[in-house]
């Protein structure tokens, strides 16, 4: 079972010191050793360079960026349709970013319902379930 990869698990993972941190980096190495089946999309790795940016520390969001993408075998693309679903999503679904209802779109396209991500957000969603790594 194929299941998508939110960006605030590689973040939190490379980040400072954190609850999440720990957690972020099992799952990544589970990840790397095949005993997980990750995705992700194209709007997670904009979302990594955008907050390292935000931060002034670019380099360390191009380090990230570079890593991930060798991690993660399989990177959706974000089409018009998704984008035109993710307005729909986020009209039904109060709480979602934009960002994430982008995600909803891409995961709801390609049949992946799981999401690993600490955003609580994706509870809302009724046919995505949202696991929290352990």
């Amino acid at each position: 079972m194929r299941t998508f990869i939110d960006s605030n698990i590689p973040m939190y993972a490379a980040g400072a010191e954190h609850p999440a941190k720990k957690r972020s980096v099992r799952l990544l190495e589970r990840i790397a050793t095949g005993r997980i089946q990750a995705v992700s999309d194209a709007e997670v790795f904009q979302e990594i360079l955008h907050r390292f940016r935000a931060i002034g520390r670019l380099a360390d969001g191009f380090r990230l960026f570079d890593s991930f993408l060798k991690l993660i075998p399989e990177i959706l693309p974000v089409t018009i349709d998704d984008v035109r679903n993710a307005r729909v999503i986020m009209a039904e679904n109060r709480k979602l970013t934009a960002r994430d209802a982008i995600h909803v779109a891409v995961m709801r396209r390609r049949g992946i319902a799981t999401i690993y991500s600490f955003d609580k957000h994706f509870d809302e969603v009724s046919d995505i379930k949202r696991i929290e790594p352990s």
